[in-house]
């Protein structure tokens, strides 16, 4: 029997696209603009000092800040954070951290936003870089939402729809799922919310993932591709006729990751044959046709407990986020794992935080100064916390 040698960190062989090292602030370009700037001098990314720069103003804040890393973010912003985990993980983390006055989250706006819901009054939310967003949660805006509940009035369903929102929507999303009698699912639970749902209601309204929907229904339920329907904001009624919209059980919102929607079929079978015996592992925000193609679908934390509990010697093709697999590939040299993808598949507004804006967050909280404050109003709290309390209460 061969024992597997311990491999070197790896490369994953992914090559990133000039506009990839744009976002990733390797390269510049004097046409586009920064997006949000921050009051002051961010400190220039060359500064070797970086890193004892945000030491210093971390130990200098102490007790008084908690940092949040989501699983997407860069290795030299995820080393300052005092925890990691998916959105919601760090939302509740932070909730269960009264002590701390600043709540620094290394994510993405909605993440910020769910944390400042969860959280005491008394408890600042602070993301590095506002411009920091989210496309997928981007696609479904409150005025889209609203109009969509009208068409649904209008041809005499929306009685029989509860709305189910992913964590990845916005406060105002979460605020419409809790007032229409709905509730907040995770990947993790996607199926505990739907079970829920249909005991409430005869059709599901799901925003705004529309893979993660049909791959819970179809993959998980036992539904049919025909018991769904995709619901487009951009057109008149969404693009569908009164009677698909009663004949359907799941209506999905025209929505996706930009991440893990880049994933296809061919993906699958190219890396199939470029490594034999790989097992693929995607994430069930992938399209459908991949999900149905790879031999394990799981959340992100189900993605790295898998490999933490994967044999030496096993082969990985991973379907998630760049970084992420990236730092997976180099905590297990014992296992070969690769990106799914050749093409580079980072989470381009994640990696706007960099350490810099880090660097510069701290360093204005140590000298008193708040800076890019992340507050829902009270009305919008109140609703979206309400759909968040209801998954919490999932059996």
């Amino acid at each position: 029997m061969t024992t597997a040698q311990p491999r070197q960190a790896v490369d994953l062989d992914v090559q990133p696209s000039p506009l990839a090292l744009l976002l990733l602030g390797r390269e510049a370009d004097p046409r586009s603009e920064r997006g949000v700037e921050c009051p002051g001098d961010l400190p220039s990314p060359s500064d070797p000092d970086l890193v004892e720069r945000a030491r210093a103003a971390k130990e200098k804040l102490g007790d008084k800040v908690f940092v949040l890393g989501h699983h997407y973010q860069r290795d030299e912003v995820i080393q300052f954070a005092d925890v990691t985990g998916d959105s919601f993980k760090l939302a509740r983390d932070a909730a269960n951290k009264p002590e701390a006055e600043y709540i620094v989250f290394c994510g993405v706006h909605f993440m910020a936003e769910s944390a400042d819901i969860l959280t005491s009054d008394d408890q600042k939310v602070v993301l590095p870089d506002l411009a920091a967003g989210c496309s997928m949660a981007d696609m479904a805006t409150a005025e889209q939402v609203a109009e969509c509940w009208d068409v649904l009035t209008d041809a005499g369903v929306a009685e029989s729809v509860v709305p189910v929102s992913y964590m990845n929507s916005s406060a105002d999303i979460k605020a419409f799922t809790g007032k229409h009698g709905g509730t907040i699912c995770t990947s993790s639970n996607a199926k505990r919310a739907l079970d829920w749902a249909y005991e409430q209601g005869e059709k599901v309204l799901f925003l705004p993932d529309q893979h993660l929907g049909r791959n819970t229904a179809v993959r998980d339920m036992g539904m049919s591709l025909d018991d769904c329907v995709l619901y487009n904001p951009h057109k008149p009624n969404g693009g569908l006729t009164v009677e698909e919209l009663r004949n359907a059980r799941m209506i999905l919102w025209r929505g996706h990751c930009s991440v893990h929607g880049r994933f296809s079929l061919e993906s699958v079978e190219d890396v199939r044959a470029r490594i034999p015996g790989v097992r693929v592992l995607v994430h069930p925000e992938c399209k459908y046709e991949v999900v149905a193609a790879a031999d394990e679908v799981g959340s992100t934390e189900y993605i790295i407990k898998a490999l933490d509990a994967a044999p030496a010697g096993s082969k990985w093709a991973i379907g998630t986020e760049l970084n992420l697999v990236r730092r997976l590939a180099n905590a297990h040299p014992d296992k070969e794992i690769v990106f799914l993808d050749k093409t580079v598949c980072f989470c381009s507004t994640m990696n706007r935080i960099d350490l810099p804006h880090l660097v510069w967050t701290l360093e204005s909280l140590a000298a008193g100064n708040l800076v890019n404050r992340i507050e829902v109003d009270r009305e919008t709290e109140s609703f979206a916390k309400l759909a968040l309390e209801r998954m919490l209460a999932l059996p």
